[in-house]
């Protein structure tokens, strides 16, 4: 016999066997969400001046431009997994799939806009040596 239960093997509704991925995803993402985030108001907080050429210093070196990253791939995943599932709970047809697409549109759209932001900001030369 097969795994579930008689009617949920009836109605074809057995055990997919992924149903754990999303919710352990959502889970790890949750904890370097909380780690990363505490990193970053610390290292915001020790920063000696906050205009542009304080942040940017700050930036270009990879041990802020590194996490910096790490942490918007974390959050826009995070966001986009939670999002998922209500869009999922609530809606449904035509308007799930679109709503689905759009998105993950969103979700990588803004996430590739904030990469390239840090990324441009870290590898900015500026001095009189290159101008």
């Amino acid at each position: 016999m097969g795994n579930g239960t008689e009617l949920g093997r009836v109605r074809g509704l057995g055990s997919a066997k992924e149903g754990t991925h999303h919710w352990w995803s959502q889970r790890v993402t949750a904890a370097s969400n909380l780690f990363l985030m505490l990193w970053f108001f610390i290292a915001i907080a020790r920063l000696p001046a906050y205009d542009y050429e304080t942040v940017r210093a700050w930036l270009s070196s990879p041990w802020a431009a590194v996490p910096l990253l790490l942490l918007i791939v974390s959050v826009f995943y995070h966001f986009r997994l939670g999002l998922q599932v209500l869009i999922e709970d609530y809606q449904k047809g035509t308007s799930r799939v679109v709503l689905l697409l759009a998105l993950n549109f969103f979700t990588v759209g803004t996430a590739a806009i904030a990469l390239f932001a840090i990324l441009k900001v870290a590898f900015t030369v500026t001095g009189a040596a290159h101008g």
